[in-house]
């Protein structure tokens, strides 16, 4: 299976730039796959393909503003990106310029409120890098970090909580699991009133998600890794929709691959916590998921591969294709799919 094979047109103004003002007002397709029809409604509009019983399953991770700006003791300028927290104070960060950045160099940020020493050069040129500060790191990164929006995002985002979904709640990502952000306390309350109920997993997304397919066999790439938890709380929900025979739903690609890596050959989980490195790609059989509600995705990516192995690749195509005729917006602040 060729990398090309997930391939399509997208004009560039198609990319959206910018959340639309009412986040349950974005398009949504819906796809059936037993009837393979494509339907066009509005966000709100998913109430209507949840059934009571369904279990929706959402990643409640929370984007950190991991996006610094910074000065070495020379006065060059730095920029950081924080990828993930190794352990305390030490993360393991992408810098540039890259080739200026020692160990044993100093950037200060935000006039000395947080300051860096670089420990160690890491495998991809990454850094692993210890702050040092007084008061409340989340606090501070809250002061004078950025979000760190998607490449393909030129447009500065104007109110930080947009890129962050409504029931965000533990610190750790470095991208946002955007299928979520279509949803309002409002709608999940109406949800949740038709007898749908709610889990959460965790698992916080890295840059890796944005990081191009370089290889030209699909078999042939390596995911990047990231790490997740379930609570037996939300274990519980699942393994009783499964038992009386309800339907699994993830909300986005993040919630479905934390799913796909712990269940067992019957459908199951428990509660748990590790690194997932899972590919899902045409081929892999599903072990629980019954649904997917997610944004449209970059041409050649790994998600676009995930949803046509739940889909088939010639329906998913097809569906992009007619998405782009439509004139949808796509990839992080784009419309929504719910393939069912």
């Amino acid at each position: 299976m060729k990398v090309s094979d997930f391939k399509y047109n997208l004009p560039e103004e198609l990319i959206a730039q910018t959340p639309i003002e009412k986040r349950d007002e974005s398009r949504l397709m819906v796809l059936n796959r037993k009837k393979q029809t494509i339907e066009h409604k509005t966000f709100k509009d998913v109430i209507d393909y949840l059934q009571p019983g369904d279990v929706l399953v959402r990643n409640n991770t929370k984007v950190i503003p991991a996006r610094l700006y910074g000065k070495k003791e020379t006065g060059a300028n730095v920029e950081f990106l924080l990828l993930n927290n190794i352990e305390g104070d030490i993360w393991e960060s992408i810098v540039r310029p890259g080739n200026k950045l020692h160990v044993g160099t100093k950037v200060i940020f935000g006039n000395g409120l947080l300051v860096a020493q670089v420990l160690e050069v890491m495998p991809g040129g990454t850094r692993k890098v210890k702050f040092e500060y007084k008061g409340i790191f989340n606090e501070i990164l809250d002061e004078i970090g950025l979000m760190p929006l998607p490449p393909y995002i030129h447009e500065e985002l104007k109110e930080k909580d947009r890129y962050q979904t409504v029931y965000a709640k533990y610190n750790g990502s470095a991208a946002a699991p955007t299928a979520g952000l279509h949803f309002t306390p409002e709608l999940l309350e109406k949800i949740q009133q038709k007898g749908i109920k709610i889990a959460n997993v965790t698992l916080h997304v890295g840059i890796g998600t944005f990081r191009p397919v370089k290889v030209e066999n699909v078999e042939n790439h390596e995911m990047h890794s990231e790490h997740y938890y379930i609570k037996q709380e939300d274990v519980d929900i699942i393994n009783n929709a499964k038992k009386e025979g309800h339907r699994v739903i993830a909300v986005g690609t993040t919630s479905c691959r934390v799913l796909e890596t712990i269940a067992d050959e019957d459908g199951f989980v428990k509660a748990t916590e590790g690194d997932t490195k899972i590919f899902i790609y045409p081929g892999y059989k599903f072990k629980i998921l019954d649904g997917l509600i997610t944004n449209f995705h970059l041409p050649e990516s790994t998600l676009l591969m995930l949803v046509s192995a739940l889909a088939g690749r010639d329906y998913i195509m097809k569906a992009y294709n007619e998405a782009v005729k439509e004139r949808y917006r796509f990839f992080s602040f784009g419309d929504a799919m719910i393939i069912i």
